[in-house]
């Protein structure tokens, strides 16, 4: 992601695109000969950065500084360089293929992170786990029900991902106002020539067409409809960093934790939750970063303003680069997360015992006990189990209680019978097992090639 964001990727591809256009224009009929393409060829990977700094110092404009400083190599082409363009033929042009690539990449990481998740639900559909709504016990579900949650999110920013991959369209060679008045000149009134023209540069670049209208610039909101998708996987990763760091605080499931990794230079005993952390810091920024391009996109002038060009050169890269390290962070979670089942299932016996009062009192009315009198022992007896283990710090002594009390007519034997957690996990483990079926592996079958990425975190 790096690269794709690099200057030298960005140059390079400059010269693709004024490439593009010599041949376009040559095709099309224009005094432009192979020789001169032939010769831009030869150079376009020979970047001489440092002719175009200096010549951007005298000028004050990158675009001219490329094209003098990419004219110096090509002399016998350089009188053909960026004919009939405008700067942001190569700049916005650029810019949509860079992104193009980023998504991608981001595509690639997204779906092994769902991959490397649904191996984790499957694996765990039927683990029974402490429900919690508000943070307070809830309704059993299982761990992995809990994970397709977190899946399930991803899946609908892969969905998001692929439809603006689909809408990706070049800005073409639209000219200073979108009006492609330069080409219609040079073309001598061809409008036939003029629009082929464009279809041959993005042919060339590997795009099926170009934006049907523009000012100078391609529409802003573009760029702050991909950073909503980036948002989008950076709220997922939130939400999912957020449980995980509850879990590790629970002693129920944990980030990997290295060897000899330190948790705390003060602390050695300390197993800070320190990657989904670090996901929940970068996924901030870019969550707040999204809303750069949105207030550029609507404060444009006319056909173009250059209040945007620092703000986007800064807005979309981070962005992108900001995600593609959440998504290297989720995936070396997801590889090797750490469940612990008995403290899970000690969790779950503390509280089951509330969460059958109901299923103890209906068997109790079976054996001939009053329902009325029988809620209110056992609201009773609930306010006391709870008192000693909040209070005293003692165990939940329900079951004992009940079991000790001629009304409910139930001894401890029968109502143990009823403490089995997977029976009150409902169908969490079918709902699992279907979603990863149903929804989730045709969705990741069309990436099968890209699976078992592997990444290394420095820290």
């Amino acid at each position: 992601m790096q690269y794709i964001f690099s200057e030298d990727k960005k140059f390079k591809t400059w010269r693709r695109l004024w490439i593009a256009l010599a041949r376009a224009e040559m095709e099309l009929g224009l005094p432009i000969t192979p020789e001169q393409i032939a010769e831009l060829e030869a150079h376009k990977d020979e970047l001489n950065l440092d002719e175009a700094r200096k010549r951007e110092k005298e000028v004050r404009h990158d675009v001219m500084a490329h094209v003098y400083a990419y004219g110096l190599q090509c002399p016998n082409a350089k009188g053909i360089i960026h004919l009939g363009a405008t700067s942001c033929y190569v700049g916005d042009n650029t810019d949509v293929i860079l992104m193009k690539e980023g998504l991608l990449l981001i595509r690639k990481k997204l779906v092994n992170v769902i991959w490397q998740l649904s191996g984790f639900a499957k694996k765990y559909a039927k683990t029974p786990t402490l429900g919690f709504t508000h943070f307070q016990p809830a309704q059993l579900t299982t761990v992995g029900k809990r994970a397709s949650l977190w899946i399930y999110e991803l899946t609908q920013d892969l969905e998001d991902l692929e439809y603006i991959l689909s809408r990706l369209k070049l800005l073409g060679s639209k000219g200073t106002t979108g009006t492609q008045a330069s080409f219609m000149e040079l073309f001598e009134g061809d409008e036939a020539k003029v629009k082929k023209l464009e279809k041959l540069i993005a042919s060339e670049m590997g795009f099926s067409e170009c934006v049907p209208v523009s000012g100078q610039t391609y529409s802003r909101k573009f760029d702050s409809r991909v950073l909503s998708v980036l948002s989008g996987i950076a709220q997922s990763a939130y939400k999912f960093s957020n449980d995980l760091r509850l879990l590790s605080h629970l002693k129920e499931i944990e980030e990997p934790f290295e060897a000899h990794q330190i948790g705390s230079s003060a602390m050695p005993y300390k197993r800070n939750p320190m990657r989904s952390e670090r996901i929940g810091s970068l996924a901030r920024y870019v969550i707040i970063d999204s809303l750069n391009p949105a207030v550029t996109s609507a404060t444009q002038w006319f056909e173009r303003t250059l209040d945007d060009s620092a703000n986007k050169r800064i807005s979309v890269a981070e962005a992108f680069l900001a995600v593609d390290a959440i998504l290297n962070i989720y995936m070396d979670i997801t590889r090797g997360m750490v469940v612990y089942e008995k403290m899970i299932n000690r969790h779950i016996m503390a509280e089951l015992p509330f969460m059958i009062s109901e299923n103890i009192m209906m068997n109790a009315v079976k054996k001939g006990g009053d329902r009325q009198e029988l809620h209110e022992r056992l609201r009773v007896h609930s306010i006391a189990a709870g008192k000693n283990v909040k209070e005293n710090g003692g165990e939940n002594d329900l079951i004992d209680r009940i079991a000790e009390d001629p009304a409910f007519g139930l001894t401890k034997e029968e109502i143990e019978t009823m403490l089995d957690p997977s029976d009150y996990t409902g169908r969490a483990a079918n709902q699992t097992l279907e979603f990863i079926d149903e929804v989730v592996s045709p969705m990741i079958e069309k990436y099968s090639d890209e699976l078992g990425m592997k990444v290394e975190l420095n820290v």
